[in-house]
């Protein structure tokens, strides 16, 4: 079993090949969530995210025949760029496998740090399973993302870090994939400050440590921004300390995690990916659980595609109501559009994009369709554009 005094070792270990990443007190998402927020940018590695510290302490710890045998991981992209990255610096030669589902800027960056990638398989289980194939048929020496003693503790240091930056956190609240991090951050806070509230976070859609910690049987899959935490096999090891000290796992929806995403980009100005946000998305998705504390959220990873990235913002302004998406039947006579353009302007209104469709989409043939985007300051803002056209025109928001 972990203990402090090994998370405590793996601080000392790693003390030189990791970034002490700084804390930031969220004021903007204390005053949405009623909680006070501070935030911990495990994104600001060199990796973007909080992997680093288990890769660095595996590592480290390898012998000098392990290191000439060269290393082998599977992961979905964090700990696939931290193992590529702490194997660089030692000169050991890594070669990584990884879902066919990761997302290109992973692989790219993981590739750029000198390791050979592999993508294999439709999950992690696929990927983890001829990881171990390719270890056992080359020699290589297996780093496991989460079910391996030294990275449990190297990922516990940041509970350690962030306890003795914030002493007065009463809740650590962690996204949970296999569970090392929760499992790591759970025996460093609860041996400094017994008491303390631990939290893990998973999506609905890879609920695995929340149903085992149920007693039901594991079922997962299906789409997910958190691709980072889409674990089918939770680690044993992490899951017999979650157990042990009878810590709770709450799943959240994707929209929280999209949500979640937004207020961390306009109320903290730092990105975060899926998996990394989901911390917050928890404080979100169950607010009476938060209220009043001082609660920890460490944001675990910044490596998010900038398409998905695009996307989840604009659908957050779809669903704010600071972005429009309008449908209105119209007369098909001239004057019309400069009609609704000087409505929506009149009101404050933004024309993002129009389109106008006069020969088969209406009806009648003196009658169009016409779809308009629009950007409103915030909700109340968009029932004022929408009455001022609605009082000419039929309009159906969608």
């Amino acid at each position: 079993m972990i203990t402090l005094a090994d998370v405590r070792a793996a601080a000392t270990r790693i003390a030189d090949k990791v970034v002490r990443t700084p804390v930031l007190a969220a004021d903007a998402l204390s005053r949405v969530t009623g909680a006070e927020v501070t935030l911990k940018l495990e994104n600001l590695h060199p990796t973007g995210a909080f992997k680093e510290r288990g890769a660095a302490n595996r590592l480290a710890l390898l012998s000098a025949d392990e290191r000439a045998r060269g290393v082998i991981a599977m992961s979905a992209g964090n700990h696939a760029q931290a193992v590529a990255r702490h194997a660089h610096l030692l000169g050991i030669d890594a070669l990584i496998v990884m879902p066919g589902f990761t997302p290109a800027t992973k692989v790219t960056r993981t590739a750029g740090w000198g390791a050979e990638v592999v993508l294999y398989g439709e999950t992690l289980a696929d990927s983890a399973a001829h990881a171990v194939e390719l270890a056992e048929q080359q020699q290589r020496i297996f780093i496991h993302p989460y079910n391996d003693p030294a990275v449990v503790a190297g990922q516990g240091t940041l509970a350690l870090e962030f306890l003795e930056t914030v002493p007065e956190l009463d809740t650590l609240v962690l996204p949970v994939g296999g569970g090392g991090l929760l499992a790591g951050c759970a025996v460093a806070a609860t041996g400094l400050k017994p008491g303390i509230r631990m939290i893990g976070v998973e999506v609905e859609a890879y609920a695995a440590m929340a149903q085992r910690l149920a007693g039901e049987p594991v079922s997962v899959g299906g789409p997910t921004i958190a691709e980072g935490i889409a674990v089918r096999d939770t680690g044993e090891l992490p899951l017999s300390i979650v157990r042990r000290l009878g810590i709770e796992v709450l799943v959240v929806p994707e929209r929280a995690v999209e949500k979640a995403i937004g207020l961390l980009i306009e109320g903290a100005k730092t990105v975060a990916e899926g998996a990394g946000a989901v911390g917050l998305a928890a404080v979100l998705a169950y607010p009476d659980r938060f209220v009043g504390r001082r609660v920890g959220v460490p944001i675990c990873g910044g490596n998010i595609d900038a398409r998905i990235l695009s996307n989840v913002l604009l659908r957050n302004l779809l669903r704010d109501g600071r972005l429009l998406r309008l449908h209105m039947q119209i007369p098909d006579r001239p004057g019309v559009l400069a009609d609704i353009a000087g409505r929506i302007g009149a009101c404050g209104g933004n024309i993002i994009e129009v389109s106008h469709q006069r020969l088969f989409a209406a009806e009648s043939v003196q009658a169009a369709e016409l779809e308009v985007m629009v950007e409103a300051r915030d909700p109340e803002h968009a029932e004022q554009i929408v009455a001022s056209l609605a009082d000419s025109y039929v309009v159906r928001r969608i």
